[in-house]
């Protein structure tokens, strides 16, 4: 099947030919150490299989927000050994001074670093003069970080515009996943949104009622459409302006044949600390003093009947404050519904956003699931139906 966008399958003979690869290599560090190198992981795929057919690897990426200004905070040159670590072959360093000489003097296979594509104020205004200065590094592009893909910057965007673009490995698998999730999915859809706020998904929610089958609704977002339907919600989390918000969005469900699930039992308690006193009960029966912290058990098992007759499900965001025991009761409880699903063949999962990701690693889910997206902010513009520019730029 032909795809959308090129892949490393299109890209013919590369040995010797310089291929900037643009990954997402900004870690979380500490002490200089790396904390979490998930997003070093996911670039292996892509850089070793281009050093392994001869290429000269040349990795651009960001770290942190310098603004502009180069300074040691922010240098990738902390990266490069822990990278190394990970991709287990030697990784070199390249500072943007005698860039063009350095890169020079690479063989075919080898792999570098270059400085972060942020010290330059025009990579985030996509300037074509830093387009211009990235390309004359390169023969070809790959971009390979969907989590970067949201936004339209030099690395990002424009250099598919002047160099043979290319999708990489973990990009191909992204796309791929989010295909088959709502771009070409297989009915019934469900998909579950969690989190605080209803404020922060309102394109989302506005999108995915077109699209679903089955809305569910969790977290502090839930409180909100409780109390639009007039649900008496006593101290929860709550967004009481937005009542009428809330009520469009039903409505337009409601016209699309989407059916919206909100919690009828609840999990409340008088205070937000780990494992307080707390007691289950009917969503009309939260006392003023109370506020509602987590889905009830009643309301988690039908939502699992819900999966079960569904083929798609797309989730972004815990249905209560999971990381407050006993609040990650409901989200580990479907979290590991949908995972048994998945591994039976019946049902297509896929999870973004980095609550997410970390409500499912604690549910020992993560690896269960068809395919769990890393990406933060491009995560979320997808569910909003956005096209994302550093996509729309690698099509055909």
């Amino acid at each position: 099947m032909t795809k959308a966008f090129k892949t490393l399958d299109d890209i013919g003979e590369i040995t010797g030919k310089r291929v900037l690869v643009r990954e997402d290599l900004n870690v979380p560090m500490a002490d200089g150490a790396v904390t979490d190198d998930t997003r070093l992981r996911a670039t292996v795929a892509t850089v070793s299989e281009l050093a392994d057919r001869g290429a000269i690897v040349l990795i651009l990426a960001h770290f942190g927000r310098p603004k502009g200004i180069p300074s040691p905070e922010f240098s990738l040159s902390q990266v490069v050994r822990p990278y190394a670590a990970v991709l287990g072959r030697p990784v070199r360093y390249v500072d943007w001074e005698g860039a063009t000489d350095a890169v020079a003097m690479l063989q075919p296979g080898d792999i570098a670093v270059l400085e972060n594509t942020r010290f330059f104020g025009g990579e985030e205004k996509n300037d074509p003069a830093v387009v211009d200065r990235f390309a004359a590094l390169g023969d070809l592009y790959v971009n390979d970080a969907f989590s970067a893909a949201h936004r339209a910057h030099a690395s990002t965007e424009g250099l598919a515009h002047v160099l043979p673009a290319f999708a990489g490995r973990a990009m191909e698998a992204e796309l791929d996943a989010l295909e088959k999730a709502l771009g070409a999915p297989e009915h019934p859809v469900a998909a579950v949104v969690g989190g605080a706020k209803v404020s922060s998904k309102l394109d989302v929610l506005r999108h995915l009622v077109t699209k679903v089958d089955h809305l569910i609704i969790g977290g502090g977002m839930a409180n909100t459409f409780l109390a639009a339907r007039g649900v008496a919600v006593g101290k929860s989390l709550c967004e009481h302006e937005l009542a009428s918000v809330c009520e469009q969005i039903l409505d337009a469900a409601d016209k699309a044949n989407c059916i919206v699930h909100l919690p009828y039992d609840v999990v409340v308690a008088k205070e937000f600390k780990p494992n307080p006193a707390t007691r289950t009960v009917n969503v009309h029966e939260v006392a003023a003093d109370e506020m509602i912290l987590d889905v009830g058990p009643a309301a988690v098992e039908s939502l699992g009947d819900v999966l079960k007759n569904c083929r798609t499900l797309v989730w972004n965001g815990p249905l209560g404050a999971f990381e407050t025991p006993p609040f990650d009761t409901a989200t580990v409880a479907l979290a590991k519904t949908a995972a048994a699903l998945t591994q039976d063949g019946s049902l297509v999962s896929v999870a973004g956003g980095g609550d997410t990701v970390a409500a499912l690693n604690h549910a020992g889910v993560a690896n269960a699931f068809t395919f769990v997206s890393t990406a933060g902010g491009a995560f979320l513009e997808w569910m909003e139906g956005r096209e994302l520019p550093g996509v729309a730029a690698l099509r055909r």
